[in-house]
C-alpha cells in the first residue's frame, strides 16, 4: 500500500513539474499596455505583446511614423529583435529601425487609410519567433485601457 501510494504520489510531482515548466503561454503570463490611445495584441503563440503607437500624442515617434512597442513573455522590452512588418496592398515590407527599449519605427505614408485591411507583426528574436495581426478598421474600435492583460482576457474582448 506504502509502495502504491509512493508510486502515485510520485506520479503527480512528476506530472506537476513538467507542466510547470512546459511552455505555458495559455494566457497565464501578463502583458502591459502601457498607452491608452493605442492597439494592443497578445501574439498568436502568447510570447510577446505588440502595441502600436498611431500618432505623437502619448510618445514621441515623428511624422509620418507608427511606433512598435515590444515585449516579452515576462513583460520585459524586446531588443536586438527583427520585425517584419507588412500590410495588405502593399508588396514590400515596411522598414523598420530600432529605437531602443522595446520600440520600433516604420513609415505609415504608404499605410492604407479607408477599407478594410490587416497589418502583420511577425518578430523574431533568438529561437522565438511569433507574430499579431490588426484587422482595420476593426481594431480601431476595440481600444482598450492602459493595464496588464493576458491571452484569455483579449480573447473574452475579441
Amino acid at each position: 500500500m506504502k509502495k502504491t501510494l509512493l508510486v502515485v504520489v510520485m506520479a503527480l510531482i512528476c506530472t506537476a513539474f513538467s507542466y510547470a515548466h512546459s511552455e505555458k503561454h495559455e494566457g497565464s503570463d501578463k502583458f502591459t499596455k502601457h498607452f491608452r490611445e493605442t492597439l494592443f495584441a497578445i501574439s498568436e503563440k502568447g510570447q510577446m505583446s505588440i502595441e502600436i503607437l498611431l500618432d505623437e500624442k502619448e510618445h514621441k515617434i515623428g511624422r509620418d511614423v507608427i511606433g512598435i512597442v515590444v515585449h516579452d513573455s515576462h513583460d520585459k522590452d524586446v531588443e536586438d529583435a527583427k520585425l517584419i512588418v507588412t500590410a495588405t496592398g502593399i508588396a514590400e515590407p515596411l522598414k523598420v529601425r530600432e529605437k531602443g527599449d522595446g520600440l520600433y519605427l516604420a513609415p505609415s505614408v504608404s499605410l492604407p487609410k479607408e477599407g478594410s485591411w490587416k497589418l502583420s507583426i511577425s518578430v523574431k528574436m533568438k529561437k522565438i519567433e511569433d507574430e499579431a495581426i490588426f484587422v482595420f478598421p476593426d481594431i480601431l474600435n476595440k481600444k482598450m485601457p492602459a493595464g496588464k492583460y493576458d491571452a484569455d482576457s483579449i480573447k473574452e474582448k475579441k
